[in-house]
């Protein structure tokens, strides 16, 4: 349990770096990501090109291809799910000034990289999750399923989830910050790594099926990225964000319905 109040203000100057800090990883994140969108356009037409003249295109991953697409999607979710986190990490950066430290620490540093711990866990799941669709020659050369009947039934999958209890659960904890923190407090650097990797479990728990739809419309399909980065932050953060997830997942349903038909 938290000792003491955790509504201190942070110092002007730690809230800064904070968020300078979380801008710097997201806007990085997204420059690479517009950088390899750029490459694997080109390189996309160059395997239209090939296929058109009857080149197979469905080579074996090597452990290179394996490497580099476990990056993508790292980087992919730290820029999708650090802003979304925002509020999180000031709210923890605040109980730690409110129990007489310095907000920014090896603590606050600790926390960040427990929540980004569980979403490279995921990155590894997604890329073991590409590479079977692969195998089944499911992609296309975007990197979107090939097959209506999939892409409907993860439409379906994700619509489905959002109108669960767990969904719903987990939803509550990403936007309770404070109550998270009240009943999963740990004191110390090894604490607050816990308390992070607890808190990306929660959010991971939130989101997952959201970020599945990537493989419906392309995994690296930068306008849904967008789309369901600015969704997600609604979630947790805009009004009334739990019955906008009902909705969006009723919607999915039918749009799954209407695809696989």
């Amino acid at each position: 349990m938290v000792s003491s109040p955790l509504d201190v203000e942070i110092p002007r100057r730690d809230r800064l770096l904070i968020l300078g800090c979380i801008a710097v990883v997201t806007l990085s994140a997204w420059a690479y990501l517009v950088h390899l969108d750029r490459q694997m356009s080109a390189d996309m037409k160059n395997a239209s090109e090939m296929a058109a003249m009857g080149m197979s295109m469905d080579a074996p991953w090597t452990a290179a291809d394996g490497l580099f697409t476990f990056a993508m999607w790292a980087v992919m979710m730290v820029g999708m799910m650090a802003p979304t986190a925002s509020p999180m990490f000031l709210l923890y950066a605040g109980a730690r000034a409110g129990r007489g430290e310095s907000a920014v620490s090896l603590a606050t540093l600790a926390f960040g990289l427990g929540y980004i711990a569980v979403w490279t866990a995921f990155s590894a799941l997604a890329t073991f999750a590409q590479f079977g669709l692969h195998q089944a020659a499911l992609l296309s050369v975007a990197m979107a399923s090939s097959s209506n009947r999939l892409s409907g039934a993860i439409f379906l999958a994700a619509g489905i989830y959002q109108l669960t209890p767990w969904k719903g659960s987990c939803l509550t904890q990403c936007r309770s910050p404070l109550g998270f923190l009240m009943t999963h407090w740990r004191d110390g650097a090894a604490g607050a790594f816990q308390m992070g990797f607890r808190h990306g479990v929660f959010c991971l728990g939130c989101c997952w099926a959201l970020m599945g739809l990537l493989f419906a419309v392309g995994v690296m399909n930068l306008l849904w990225v967008a789309a369901l980065t600015s969704f997600v932050l609604f979630e947790k953060i805009g009004w009334a964000g739990s019955m906008v997830a009902r909705i969006a997942g009723a919607a999915l349903i039918i749009l799954g319905i209407v695809v696989i038909v």
